[in-house]
């Protein structure tokens, strides 16, 4: 994610999402100042989390969500932030 999304509680409600729609990842703050988001689970599930990602209800502000599909890799066990 590129924008404001650091200091205002963006991973913790990534993370509340996430676990609403029952996926497994993690939220990542990076150097730079973007957030990288991983998550695991049902398409249509993570297509709602994007969606939410996008939505004026996330905290901060973000201007671009990259998206980067790929097959499970299965070793993601809960929802976590660093």
């Amino acid at each position: 994610m590129h924008g404001a999304v650091q200091g205002v509680g963006f991973r913790w409600w990534t993370r509340s999402r996430a676990l609403e729609l029952g996926l497994v990842g993690r939220a990542s703050n990076l150097a730079d100042g973007r957030v990288e988001v991983i998550a695991e689970g049902p398409q249509d599930q993570c297509e709602r989390l994007l969606a939410a990602l996008r939505s004026d209800r996330a905290p901060g502000w973000v201007d671009t969500v990259v998206e980067r599909w790929s097959e499970p890799k299965g070793n993601l066990s809960d929802f976590t932030q660093r």
